[in-house]
């Protein structure tokens, strides 16, 4: 794995742990919290963007995903922050997140040993 690559997937490791900290906090402490839907929002954000990267370096895509999905719920928050549906990014961070790390902890980890010394 090439070091851009791999420093990319480590980036987003953490991002997972991140989201499940979010949902832990519970529906409606989302609906109530605007910090919470923000801090959800950034969360999609950035993978989507990680995503997009992946997917220009020519990654293979997570099995049960598609880069494309990733990227095109990065662009809807973008670029329609003002009409997000919050039930919609609830069940995203509620599902596509566990579904995201199970899918990538095997190139987390091969991401790791490609920079270790």
């Amino acid at each position: 794995m090439h070091p851009r690559t791999a420093k990319e997937y480590l980036q987003v490791q953490d991002w997972p742990t991140k989201a499940s900290l979010i949902v832990s906090a519970g529906r409606e402490e989302y609906n109530q919290d605007e910090l919470l839907q923000e801090a959800g929002d950034s969360l999609m954000m950035k993978i989507g963007e990680a995503a997009n990267r992946l997917r220009r370096a020519g990654e293979p895509e997570p099995a049960g995903l598609t880069w494309a999905r990733v990227v095109a719920n990065r662009n809807w928050i973008i670029h329609q922050y003002d009409q997000i549906d919050r039930d919609i990014t609830w069940s995203t961070l509620e599902s596509l997140w566990p579904e995201l790390d199970r899918a990538l902890r095997d190139r987390f980890a091969v991401a790791q040993h490609a920079l270790s010394p």
